[in-house]
């Protein structure tokens, strides 16, 4: 006897789900085996439909319910009107079954005694021969996987019969069946079929696939997956924890519930790796909310346990395995392959090039093989152990006063990071980047031209102009490690940032790269912040939501960071002063704020010796200098009629925002030097701009030059040009004219360094007489003033911070009842140095040395120690005060900086981890960023007939990459017996990226149906 079917249908109001249920009514009506009774379930307002004549002639009650109401709690409220031993057939307003599908359904439903629940095919609305669902599974661990979704039909599944389960939506219930086998409220709109098919095996029974029933669904239902990314994150993982939870073993369940936190942070870090930033909150909401539900677990579990009579050995068949799983998710679709060429990095020269430029960095700084540390201009040693720089990059007790607590420059992170490299030595980190700047910068600059050009030659070129900028030079030769390090980022920021809209791989290095650059050269905030909102700007005008939200990330590491910097300036009235130059300030020669300054800033020079050229030349040739760098200013300019006169435009402005930098930063003075105003250094302004200058030009050599000979000599005389310009300070370490110096490994006497070895925290005062009669004081932790623990808290200061040690000096040279030993021990003072003052000491400051001498001598309790080419020393005889320790309030303060420092830096190195999802997206797409769309790529010829035209797509053709759905379970739960759902770290699949198709995520992510 066929079966009696009685068909619930859930619908939301609006005028668009109207017309959706018209149409499932219509439907409905022409089934060739029609239901005996159809019960609409409105979710919202049904005064509308009551009075329609259409619907009334369909549906024999209709139902309104809450806006809120789920599918699940939908279908409860109409099962009272369902009569005894009826099927039940559930539909949505968004299913159309097709006219046969009723007749189809019941059919398999009768030839199949041991069948509890039959399930249709799901097609697209829109077109029919594409399979949005046809049944779905479970790995062994509990995560759903759609076994046919978003695949052409073409009957390659119409012999599949035995599923785990399936889409809810079109399911035919058996009656007798139908009161244990309800949807679940708690799965939350996600697995509701899967979990259905799980208890009807359970429950002896099983569900049967019709293929042969077709029904048209489409996206957005009250059945469907939310349309929201992270709601569908968030449903479909709180419908696998709460299954988690419901299927355990009693026993297995606690330990499963301890877990979640855990697992929850473990799959936020695979999350994060796995170019997923917007899943991580929902993976913390469905495990908090999967914990508080405690009775709807109870809920579930009785349901289960009142309608098993089978063990849970009958799911494993059907459950998908790890290796099928990555079978499914991991296809490749042949874009291994990739839609670019080559980067040719050792074939087209560019190794070459930069183990070229090693040569002549030895050959320019051969006799820093041979220091032990680097000294002079700007230089420091570091910190001789790996903690103390670390803890000098960290908020609270400074190292260069007394009582001082408060943020670290970012800038010291840098230089701990720099010296971990060489953990045997810190120090002797600067040597070997001195070493390899050069081969650095045209390595940096290499991968920097592949953003704009597919010519080996031209990347060549691009590199060796990069390394042979005035300002770079300058740096070196003048001892400026924050300048060497800005003009060593720049190129891999523009490498990584022109492309973070396309993927979080990029913007994951883009942020960390932002934060390392404006650490050592935050004068280039303002450029980079204008220049970045220019990149939002264009993104969100060609509707790339996603990729404005992958560029607001670019800011967060550089906001945690400086954040508490910025907070203290600005609280001490000092905002300026976040632009102040980081580590050691130094009066060097740069360009004056008046005309001809800014001239020599013009024409790319950042001090008024031009490179070197004043003291090579005699001074009339020597005026001539800027010449050499005009043919890169006029190939620059040749890029705003360019082809590419976008691409072009857009790095003339990074040009002139660098130019302007340089202009505004020589004329701003924030930081001191022993009393004297020190200007911010232009040459980062500098550098920025040639990141511009150098990428025009490129432009107009790759495609507004189109003869090749005219091409290749352009690029020639710009080189040749730029390496002539290069000849002085390539030559300054050789003929005396650099302030490079055999750097030693303590900025004080070896007595104190020794004293202090392993950076104990010895305090020394140390005085310096100055030649207007001034003395300049500071206290030096540790056994050296260092280069992290600078910091411009004391270097733009217009006020003594933490304690007056100036007062204590002065005290200390005239007070006569002054208690010298009892007050330095307080403060815990060791060592009393009268340093000498650099350069040539006049008349003032010798007389002020001598009468210092004579006084600190007369003290009691301080005892000569030594004089040395550091300066007099004095040893405090006295019980010595241990070091100020943070308060609790300090403590709790420099925690929650950390905390939140680390944990931004922490996402975007997650971020940043490529993977082989990432990688291939990455391939997918042309690397060139801002070509035509009729511009064709340049192949060498081995790779022409590998890679057709119609492989090169242009950028501004190409959706977005997809994000990577990476499946990762998480770690196994000890248990004592089989445990139908737990979750092992074995079993992780990098799937495809999606990022511009969210149908085709949708048909292989987590819970998807």
């Amino acid at each position: 006897m066929p079966a009696r079917v009685h068909a619930i249908i859930v619908a939301r109001p609006g005028s668009s789900s109207r017309a959706q249920l018209l149409r499932t009514l219509e439907a409905v009506r022409s089934q060739t085996s029609p239901a005996e009774a159809v019960t609409l379930v409105m979710c919202g307002d049904a005064s509308s439909l009551r009075e329609s004549e259409a619907v009334a002639a369909v549906v024999e009650g209709i139902i309104e319910a809450r806006t809120t109401t789920s599918f699940a709690e939908a279908v409860e409220l109409a099962r009272p009107r369902v009569n005894a031993g009826s099927a039940i057939w559930l539909l949505a307003q968004d299913t159309a079954p097709h006219p046969r599908a009723l007749e189809r359904l019941r059919g398999t439903l009768e030839r199949s005694p041991s069948a509890a629940i039959v399930a249709p095919k799901l097609v697209a609305t829109d077109n029919d021969r594409e399979i949005v669902s046809l049944g779905v599974s479970m790995t062994t661990f509990g995560r759903s996987v759609e076994l046919a979704a978003g695949e052409l039909d073409q009957g390659q599944h119409d012999r599949m019969d035995d599923a785990l389960g399936s889409d809810v939506r079109g399911v035919l219930i058996r009656g007798e069946v139908r009161d244990a086998l309800r949807p679940d409220p708690a799965l939350a709109g996600a697995d509701e079929g899967l979990d259905l098919g799980v208890r009807a095996r359970l429950g002896g029974g099983r569900l049967v696939l019709s293929p042969s029933a077709r029904v048209s669904a489409a996206p957005g239902g009250p059945a469907a997956l939310p349309s929201g990314r992270s709601r569908r994150a968030y449903v479909t993982r709180l419908a696998q924890l709460h299954r988690r939870l419901a299927y355990a073993p009693a026993g297995a369940v606690p330990l499963h519930w301890l877990s979640l936190l855990p697992l929850a942070l473990w799959r936020s870090i695979t999350h994060l790796v796995g170019k997923r930033p917007e899943a991580v909150l929902p993976e913390w909401g469905a495990a908090l909310t999967a914990m508080l539900r405690v009775g709807a677990v109870a809920r579930s579990r009785s349901r289960i346990r009142a309608f098993r009579s089978s063990t849970w050995a009958s799911i494993a068949p059907l459950r998908v395995t790890s290796s099928d799983l990555r079978r499914r998710l991991d296809d490749g679709h042949g874009s291994e392959g990739g839609a670019v060429s080559e980067l040719r990095f050792f074939s087209g020269g560019g190794a070459w090039a930069v183990l070229a430029a090693l040569v002549v960095s030895i050959a320019s700084f051969t006799t820093l093989l041979a220091w032990p540390a680097l000294g002079g201009g700007a230089l420091l040693p570091l910190r001789q152990t790996v903690s103390a720089l670390w803890s000098d990059a960290a908020w609270g007790a400074r190292g260069t006063g007394i009582g001082l607590v408060g943020p670290a420059d970012p800038f010291a992170a840098v230089v701990a990071v720099l010296g971990s490299l060489w953990p045997a030595g810190p120090s002797f980190v600067m040597v070997l980047l001195w070493i390899l700047a050069l081969p650095l910068a045209v390595l940096g600059g290499w991968f920097a031209a592949t953003r704009v050009t597919d010519r080996s030659g031209l990347r060549i070129f691009a590199g060796v102009a990069w390394a042979l900028a005035p300002t770079f030079l300058t740096a070196l030769v003048d001892g400026r490690p924050s300048a060497v390090l800005v003009h060593l980022l720049l190129p891999w920021l523009f490498h990584s940032a022109v492309v973070a809209h396309r993927s979080w791989g990029a913007a994951g290095s883009a942020s960390l790269l932002l934060a390392a650059v404006i650490a050592c050269a935050p004068s280039l905030a303002p450029a980079l912040a204008l220049l970045w909102v220019v990149a939002v700007g264009i993104v969100l005008g060609t509707a790339q939501f996603r990729g404005a939200g992958r560029l607001l990330w670019l800011l967060v590491p550089t906001a945690a960071l400086f954040a508490p910097l910025v907070f203290w300036q600005l609280a001490h009235g000092t905002p300026l002063a976040i632009l102040g130059d980081p580590g050691l300030v130094w009066a060097g020669p740069q360009a004056s704020a008046d005309a001809a300054g800014r001239l020599a800033l013009a024409t790319g020079f950042p001090t008024m010796d031009l490179a070197g050229w004043s003291w090579f030349v005699p001074a009339p040739i020597a005026a001539w200098a800027p010449v050499l760098c005009a043919p890169m200013a006029l190939l620059a300019l040749g890029a705003a009629v360019a082809p590419r006169w976008r691409a072009g435009i857009t790095l003339l402005v990074v040009a002139l925002a660098g130019l302007a930098t340089a202009f505004l930063a020589v004329g701003i003075t924030v930081s001191f030097a022993q009393g004297t105003g020190v200007a911010i250094w232009p040459g980062a302004g500098l550098s920025l701009a040639w990141v511009g200058v150098v990428g025009a030009a490129l432009v107009t050599l790759d495609t507004a030059i189109t003869l090749p000979r005219l091409r290749v000599l352009s690029a020639v005389v710009a080189a040749v040009a730029l390496g002539i310009c290069a000849v002085p300070a390539l030559s300054a370490l050789h003929l005396g004219r650099s302030v490079l110096t055999n750097g030693p490994e303590s900025t004080l006497p070896a007595y104190v360094a020794a004293q202090a070895a392993g950076d104990r925290p010895l305090a020394t005062l140390v005085m310096t007489p100055q030649n207007d009669g001034g003395l300049a004081v500071e206290v030096v932790w540790g056994a050296s003033e260092t280069l992290g623990s600078q910091t411009t808290m004391v270097s733009t200061a217009v006020e003594p911070q933490g304690d007056d040690i100036a007062t204590l000096a002065v005290d200390l040279l005239s007070a006569r009842d002054f208690d010298a030993p009892g007050e330095l021990a307080a403060k815990g003072i060791s060592y009393v140095l009268l340093s000498e003052l650099s350069g040539s000491e006049g008349d003032k400051a010798r007389a002020l040395r001598t009468a210092a001498v004579a006084s600190i001598d007369q003290r009691a309790g301080l005892v000569h120690a030594g004089e040395s080419d550091r300066g007099v020393l004095w040893r405090l005889e006295a019980e010595i005060a241990a070091p100020p320790t943070l308060t609790s309030a300090q403590e709790g303060t420099a925690r929650l900086v950390l905390t939140i420092q680390l944990l931004a830096v922490l996402v975007a190195l997650l971020l940043s981890i490529p993977t082989r999802a990432s990688r291939r997206a990455a391939r997918a797409q042309s690397r060139i960023v801002g070509r035509a769309p009729d511009e064709p790529m340049i192949l060498p010829r081995h790779a022409e007939d590998q890679v057709s035209l119609e492989e090169q797509t242009p950028v501004g053709a190409i959706e977005e990459p997809q994000d990577e759905a990476a499946l990762n379970d998480e770690a196994l739960v000890p248990i004592a017996e089989p445990d139908p759902i737990a979750e092992d770290p074995s079993e992780s699949v990098d799937a495809e990226s999606d990022g511009g198709d969210d149908e085709r995520a949708e048909t292989t992510g987590e819970g998807d149906r």
